[in-house]
């Protein structure tokens, strides 16, 4: 059992890290009968002949809210405790119980003992046990148990207190006094006939310390219900009972009557079934009563250890924290009563946390966490120095796709003990367990992992969009506004309009299919799942650029019926050159002067990129770097031109002849390829599923794509000279 006090630090000694503090100032305290469920106040008298010092005088330890379980728990010593008469904390009326203590010097406890020095720690609890209560009854009002036999165990810093009138010594006396609720004394009571239950001493045989030894100080001292009669058979009454305690020794032995002796406080009334009866027949009454008290005091034990142990038991399941079964058990509350409020502290605790599918608290759950940590380490095997490892999917690193396999069957419930390994590939490929979806999310990952590392070389010089299907994809070309004419005197204002062509496309579906075996989870090859997959993203890449850069290579039609680049465009020179600055100044030039789909207005488009074959790529950065000190004032290359880009495509290298070279404007200033995917699916994606075809994994790779030449204007094209 435990009580509450408050402590301030005005009685600090530094030098031998101690403080006086008053463990104890008589408050009454509302708890719960551990049998019936009913409440009743508890108040530990602090008469010096009812409380026995021996274990705080005998060095009894200071813990960490009531902790012990371990060494680590002690905080410090007890160096001396008494009572000591009426003071401020009781309002001068009632004795008050204190002590001084010494703090450890460890360093795990130096925080505290500052929170202590700074007035942050103020509260104290003491852990007890009591051998014997007086129980006050009357009608209408709460029962008072009142401990008259009882030994302080432990004293223990806590955050909250339940006695506030009690703490460190406080010289200033600004100590609020404590409120007792005092009660009417009850009438003593009157032996009556044999047929009227004579209220019995529920005394604690001596067998049963045994049984409790080393148990905790919040046990069931406190909880034990008093024995439903009443002595007087009438009105209310004073009755006596030995309270179970879990760390006190036997009591005293009884005198020859059966009754224990009277310094024990907790004598029970010898009654004779008659008045004048013999003396043989009081003393075999007695002698009776007393191995009924036993069988009580036996009965309540078990049901006791059965409560505690049941309130345990439930938290553990539910994940409560201990300090709120430590508090269920310290209060007596009835193991039924108790579950409903675990239950309700697990409900609140799950309310706190932001839920979602499979998130809590910006974390994981156990099957999620347990899923990503596996995903992680396969990952990391497949390639550690771009996937890292972490802490969780340390422990699986190193396992075998086969022992991974064997984990999740086990985790599912399936009985894999002396299964081959064959055996246990065909059922982790179907069952229901996580496996198969890990490595779906493994394939997947080191698929968009490659598709994303892939080189795309078309991207700066083209435009991305998404479309919502696979029908004809319409694009006009908004022509430029008309020009602007003088307004007459009249003021009248003529119309124009707004020219505009149109380019038409659609985007395709590609993609391929591929099985994996169950053998490949027998011989560990996780490459197949790695390997593979990073392939089918280089695919993917590869064929976009190939569908993008087929546009400039086959010089597709445009929607007029010319090819993309034609001298009816404007956008094809007659004659090839080489790449030098004499070309890309008449590149330049001819881009400048494209006019409008009205055909008239002039454009004046800047070019943005030097597009070339991998062939002229080391020219065209020596061009453009001004590498080499020009002999003559023509071959210096002017510092907007040398701002152009280098974009370097080995598709463009033709097999033989001539190589051409190109110069593209920004697709932000104007239109020039469009490439587009279908809205939802931008990029490659992967699906698996168990095969039907193949004893194993069918991955399927998937790719929505196409592009197209939305306006010449932005580009220019110089068939070039063939290479020496």
């Amino acid at each position: 059992m435990r009580s509450d006090v408050r402590f301030v630090p005005e009685s600090i000694d530094e030098a031998t890290r101690s403080v006086e503090l008053v463990w104890s100032a008589g408050a009454t305290v509302r708890r719960r009968d551990g049998w019936t469920g009913k409440p009743y106040d508890e108040v530990l008298s602090l008469d010096p002949g009812h409380v026995d010092l021996a274990r705080l005088n005998g060095g009894a330890p200071l813990l960490n809210a009531h902790g012990a379980f371990d060494l680590g728990d002690v905080i410090g010593v007890v160096e001396r405790a008494w009572i000591e008469a009426g003071g401020i904390e009781t309002g001068g009326e009632g004795p008050v119980g204190r002590a001084r203590v010494r703090f450890s010097e460890r360093a795990d406890v130096a925080p505290i003992w500052a929170d202590v020095q700074a007035g942050i720690i103020r509260n104290v609890s003491v852990g007890y046990s009591v051998r014997a209560f007086e129980i006050s009854e009357e009608e209408g009002r709460v029962p008072l148990w009142r401990a008259v036999d009882w030994q302080p165990m432990e004293l223990s810093a806590v955050p909250v207190g339940a006695d506030a009138g009690a703490g460190f010594r406080s010289p200033s006396g600004d100590m609020p006094p404590c409120q007792l609720r005092r009660f009417a004394k009850a009438q003593p009571p009157i032996p009556k006939n044999e047929d009227q239950s004579m209220d019995k001493a529920d005394t604690r045989p001596p067998e049963a310390d045994a049984d409790m030894e080393g148990a905790r100080d919040h046990g069931a001292a406190g909880g034990q219900a008093p024995s439903e009669t009443n002595a007087t058979g009438e009105g209310t009454g004073v009755r006596q009972r030995a309270a179970l305690s879990q760390e006190a020794g036997p009591l005293p032995a009884e005198n020859q009557s059966g009754a224990p002796e009277p310094a024990q406080r907790n004598a029970v009334a010898a009654a004779s079934p008659t008045p004048g009866a013999p003396s043989e027949g009081t003393t075999n009454t007695a002698e009776t009563r007393n191995v009924e008290m036993r069988q009580i005091a036996d009965e309540a034990m078990r049901g006791e250890r059965a409560r505690i142990a049941g309130i345990q038991d439930v938290a553990k399941k539910l994940g409560v924290a201990g300090t709120v079964a430590e508090d269920l058990v310290a209060s007596g509350t009835p193991l039924e009563e108790a579950r409903v409020a675990l239950i309700d502290a697990a409900a609140d605790r799950d309310a706190r946390v932001e839920t979602r599918s499979h998130l809590r608290m910006g974390g994981q759950d156990a099957v999620e966490t347990r899923r990503a940590a596996v995903e992680e380490a396969l990952l990391h095997r497949h390639d550690p120095g771009r996937f890292a490892l972490g802490e969780a999917a340390r422990d699986w690193r190193g396992l075998s796709l086969i022992e991974v396999a064997r984990a999740f069957l086990e985790a599912e419930g399936v009985r894999v003990r002396g299964l081959s390994r064959d055996e246990i590939a065909t059922r982790a490929l179907h069952s229901t367990s996580d496996f198969p979806q890990i490595l779906s999310n493994v394939t997947n990952k080191t698929l968009r992992a490659a598709y994303d590392v892939a080189p795309r070389t078309f991207a700066p010089i083209a435009r991305r969009t998404s479309v919502a299907d696979f029908k004809n994809v319409h694009r006009l070309q908004l022509g430029e506004a008309p020009q602007l004419e003088k307004v007459s005197e009249s003021g009248e204002y003529k119309r124009g309009t707004i020219g505009e062509a149109q380019e038409t496309y659609r985007i395709e579906t590609f993609g391929k299919v591929i099985g994996i075996t169950r053998q490949v989870l027998i011989n560990d090859d996780l490459d197949a799942f790695t390997r593979v997959p990073a392939l089918f993203g280089t695919a993917a890449a590869t064929l976009e650029s190939d569908v993008v850069w087929d546009v400039i290579v086959a010089n597709a039609a445009m929607a007029d019926g010319k090819g993309l680049f034609h001298a009816g465009h404007n956008n094809l020179a007659g004659t090839g050159a080489a790449l030098d600055v004499a070309g890309l100044a008449k590149a330049r030039t001819a881009m400048s002067h494209q006019k409008g789909i009205d055909g008239k207005t002039t454009l004046n488009i800047r070019p943005s990129f030097l597009v070339v074959p991998t062939s002229l790529e080391l020219n065209a950065e020596q061009l453009l770097a001004q590498t080499i000190v020009p002999t003559k004032s023509g071959d210096v290359v002017p510092s907007s031109m040398r701002a152009l880009t280098v974009v370097s495509e080995p598709r463009l290298d033709p097999a033989s002849g001539a190589v051409p070279w190109y110069l593209f404007a920004n697709p932000a200033a104007i239109d020039t390829i469009e490439y587009a995917y279908l809205e939802g699916q931008e990029g490659v994606a992967m699906e698996t599923r168990m095969g039907f075809d193949v004893d194993g994994i069918e991955i399927r790779a998937r790719l929505d794509f196409g592009a197209k030449a939305i306006d010449w204007r932005g580009m220019f094209k110089n068939p070039g000279v063939a290479l020496s």
